[in-house]
């Protein structure tokens, strides 16, 4: 207890010698335990007896990050076992658990409120839990490996078990860690991912086809894993979002996210921004300068089109994430930093390494994890939802009140083929709340019409549609107008547009249904 921390990390507690020696009995009794099952099972009952609560858990995440485990319970005096022990990282109803896996913070709750609370992860108790603490168990490299969590229906100050119990479930966390690599115990039979384990979605990007769910799938392998990955596609199909989905729900949340173009600066410019550089270092250079990756040290550096990267700088790269290690100019020393390196590229790297302007070694340090993302034309009613999402941030911008949608319109959307992918679709419906003098967006106010003629076809064939529709609420409406333009949902001054458009003579409407009456 001479240690100047000891003091603070007891001194809120009644008897701070008493638990700081029963405190040191269960670290002894878990550093004793070699069965990881035992090993979890004792960590929660070590933290409801320290603390006493009558619930604690230990929930970890997998080995691909991406499921949250029940991996022990402790409760009303017994170890607990629960069929449904698994979660998805990136659950929505357990907000609290949420909150202190992918925020990396303490959460102590000393009065909980189920009508605020979402607690449906804790047990049934017959009388209402009050207080909780919840606390990120961390491994040596400061990753989030799981949560330990310990709940009470008395009135007690858990956060001044934060620090104790924090230091005993990261010691139990690197226990179960020595483990599992002298392959002490074998791997349990839920290791393997349940083949009905719902797709993660979200991450802060937009879409539901089965491109994007995919998509997902593979950002929530990397989200808590420290591996460079390489995103590709064609150009506009928001891989800087990706990037930024990535840094934003992993580990390194917390952490600087710092962005560079490697085509917009020459190869001089883009070396000295990257790596930094000492004053003196050249003319001009009178202060030293801190470089990207010195500013992206423990978070993430996204490098865009990295193909048009020079091979001298490529060389200084391929060192950085071999070694860990930045040497800025005009220096003759070297430190070291922790960056995660997301590069991204709509050029296909393989080629340029036959070609000798990719470097073949860097080709396949970047690559440790491929992701390739969709073209817009691949993702259906993605086109949609992505419209609308643009089209309610213009109108926002604007202050207008929001836009309709015309059916006509929309089928003109999703049959255009979007050469410039998300991009040219966020182009293309701002234009059209500019071009919009009412609240309805209609074909006309699309720029569309230019497409290419591998697209003509199709279009051809989507007015074909659109005129036998016009024609058959016609037909139904014995040739009124009005009476058409309110079924169809349209304006009156819209409807005929569209119709001397397609070419539809209303008297040859009223005379085709005379014709058929008649017969």
């Amino acid at each position: 207890m001479n240690s100047p921390e000891a003091p603070l990390m007891f001194s809120q507690l009644p008897q701070p010698l008493r638990y700081a020696q029963a405190l040191l009995e269960h670290f002894s009794r878990l550093a004793g335990l070699t069965d990881s099952r035992r090993l979890c099972q004792g960590l929660v009952e070590s933290a409801s007896q320290l603390t006493g609560c009558e619930l604690s858990q230990l929930y970890l995440l997998d080995d691909t990050h991406t499921q949250l485990t029940l991996a022990a319970e402790w409760h009303e005096n017994n170890w607990q076992i629960r069929e449904q022990a698994g979660l998805p990282s990136d659950y929505h109803r357990e907000q609290l658990l949420q909150y202190c896996l992918c925020q990396n913070q303490i959460l102590a709750i000393d009065t909980l409120d189920s009508s605020l609370h979402d607690t449906a992860f804790l047990p049934d108790s017959a009388t209402p839990w009050r207080t909780l603490l919840c606390l990120p168990l961390l491994s040596e490299a400061r990753h989030v490996l799981g949560v330990l969590l310990t709940a009470s229906t008395q009135s007690l100050r858990l956060g001044n078990f934060a620090d104790s119990l924090g230091l005993l479930g990261n010691f139990t966390v690197s226990q179960l860690g020595l483990l599992q690599r002298v392959d002490t115990v074998p791997a349990p039979a839920t290791a393997e991912p349940a083949p009905d384990r719902p797709c993660p979605s979200g991450y802060g990007l937009i879409g539901n086809s089965p491109a994007m769910r995919t998509l997902y799938q593979l950002l929530g392998k990397v989200l808590h894993n420290p591996v460079n990955v390489l995103l590709t596609g064609e150009t506009g199909t928001g891989k800087e979002l990706v990037a930024r989905a990535i840094h934003d729900y992993g580990f390194r949340r917390t952490r600087p996210f710092v962005v560079q173009n490697c085509a917009s600066l020459p190869e001089n410019l883009l070396e000295s921004e990257m790596f930094g550089y000492r004053k003196g270092a050249f003319s001009g250079a009178d202060r030293d300068h801190t470089g990207l990756l010195d500013a992206a040290d423990t978070g993430t550096l996204f490098l865009d089109e990295i193909g048009d990267m020079p091979l001298s700088l490529q060389a200084k790269l391929l060192r950085v994430l071999q070694e860990g290690e930045v040497r800025p100019l005009g220096s003759t020393d070297t430190h070291k930093v922790d960056v995660r390196i997301i590069a991204a590229t709509h050029r296909d790297l393989k080629l340029l390494v036959e070609a000798g302007t990719f470097r073949e070694d860097l080709y396949y340090r970047l690559a440790h994890f491929p992701i390739e993302l969709p073209p817009l034309q691949e993702r259906g009613q993605d086109i949609l939802q992505l419209a609308r999402h643009f089209a309610e941030q213009a109108c926002v911008f604007l202050q207008r009140p929001l836009c309709r949608w015309s059916q006509a319109a929309e089928s003109q959307l999703l049959g255009y083929p979007f050469p410039g992918n998300v991009r040219e679709l966020k182009g293309v419906v701002e234009r059209a709340i500019l071009l919009c003098d009412g609240n309805e967006l209609l074909p006309e106010h699309f720029s569309l019409e230019d497409a290419a003629d591998t697209s003509r076809n199709l279009r051809e064939r989507l007015e074909q549609v659109e005129r036998n529709l016009l024609i058959e609420s016609l037909r139904r409406n014995q040739g009124n107008q009005t009476s058409a333009a309110t079924e169809l949902g349209l304006p009156r001054r819209t409807l005929l547009y569209r119709m001397q458009r397609l070419n539809i003579c209303a008297a040859d409407i009223r005379s085709r249904e005379k014709a058929d009456a008649r017969q």
